[in-house]
């Protein structure tokens, strides 16, 4: 991604920290566009404070393979400090430096301000969360919005364009590419063998990293529907492996940590309870997804449930799929004393259709908003819900 790009969103979520007694942690997956970001931050810090002493250390280069550890991190930034300015420090892929908590701990402790970025989310669960409890906040960084994708590739807002999305998903490098199947999906399945090896297989100490791989090739054939212990019996049969069920279910943990697909759980929109099996799985970039399994239309329908789950997750929404009575509701998105309730389809062709989608939200009797998002052309609200273009829910 162009360097000028200015992800406004994100440095706007920021800005209110820098200067504080917090570490500033972003996560998400590979590739995303931490790194740029991490950058601006710091362009952001040299504007806010003219004598600004900055340390920066990417773990992807090099030049800082020398640190390893704890002590190897504190030693190589108080080494850097100037006692008469004021200090900040960026560490990128903070991760692959081994029990870093407890540096950052010790830097907290000088008064250092702490800006770091990472690729999984045990980070925070376990090692962050563990040392640093109430000493750092975490801001999630996705790939690049359907805003974002436009304006960075400087294309109109049309079908074309979403099209385009869908295929190639956000990833912020495709600006730098010609965007045809063969370049794209050529960069992405480098990206996911990366993703892969690193993140999971090396981290977990995954023996069968094929197996692996069958495993995102049937969540990207099962996107949208539900995943639980049965299915993944029935899918290991299938395959003739001998895994315990629990063990792939490791698995899919992993792929979450590594924030390369989200797991979306159910919730009960009565009694507000969360149910314990038949989570959905959606991928955090459609144009990795893709590079596995090219895109047809058959999955359309799940695709549009995958980029209105990504952008409610973009707008800080907590999401689960909903269960209300006998009838499922797509999306149930809450944020603050904001909830929304969305269905999601492809078209909705005719009245059987139309009365499907707007008939499970009619049955939920409260006072929040109800959205039926399609890509029909024309648009007509019913009985007080909205109904939206799958564009126009995505351009903001």
């Amino acid at each position: 991604m162009d360097s000028l790009f200015i992800r406004d969103t994100y440095l706007k979520k920021v800005e209110p920290h820098i200067g504080k007694e917090i570490i500033k942690v972003l996560t998400g997956q590979r590739r995303v566009g931490k790194t740029i970001l991490l950058k601006q931050i710091q362009n952001l810090v040299y504007q806010l404070d003219k004598e600004a002493n900055t340390v920066y250390i990417n773990k992807e280069q090099n030049e800082f393979k020398q640190i390893k550890n704890a002590d190897d991190l504190f030693n190589y930034i108080e080494s850097k400090l100037k006692s008469k300015q004021s200090n900040y420090v960026f560490i990128d892929e903070i991760q692959e430096i081994e029990e870093f908590e407890i540096a950052l701990r010790q830097l907290l402790v000088k008064g250092v301000d702490i800006y770091c970025t990472g690729s999984n989310a045990n980070m925070l669960s376990g090692d962050l969360a563990t040392h640093l409890s109430g000493r750092y906040i975490e801001f999630h960084i996705n790939s690049l919005s359907y805003t974002e994708f436009i304006q960075v590739h400087k294309l109109p807002n049309n079908n074309d364009t979403l099209n385009k999305y869908i295929r190639y998903g956000g990833l912020p490098y495709l600006v730098h590419l010609t965007l045809s199947d063969e370049i794209v999906y050529g960069y992405l399945k480098s990206i996911y063998n990366t993703i892969i090896l690193k993140d999971i297989v090396k981290r977990y100490s995954i023996r069968d990293v094929d197996f692996l791989d069958r495993l995102v090739e049937y969540l990207s054939d099962n996107l949208g529907s539900y995943v639980s212990s049965n299915k993944i019996s029935d899918f290991l049969k299938s395959q003739r492996v001998h895994l315990s069920v629990n063990t792939v279910m490791n698995y899919l943990k992993y792929l979450n940590n590594s924030f390369f697909i989200n797991k979306v759980e159910r919730i009960d929109i009565i009694g507000k309870k969360r149910f314990e099996i038949n989570d959905k799985y959606f991928f955090t970039d459609l144009g990795l997804k893709h590079a596995i399994i090219p895109f047809t239309g058959a999955q359309i329908g799940s695709v549009f449930e995958n980029l209105v789950y990504n952008q409610l997750i973009y707008e800080d929404y907590k999401v689960f799929i909903g269960k209300h009575q006998d009838r499922e509701i797509d999306f149930v998105a809450q944020k603050g004393n904001v909830t929304k309730y969305i269905q999601v389809a492809y078209q909705l062709p005719d009245e059987k259709v139309r009365e499907r989608e707007f008939g499970n939200l009619l049955k939920i009797e409260d006072n929040y908003e109800k959205i039926v998002v399609s890509a029909d052309e024309f648009t007509t609200d019913y009985k007080g819900i909205k109904h939206i273009h799958i564009r126009e829910f995505l351009f903001n």
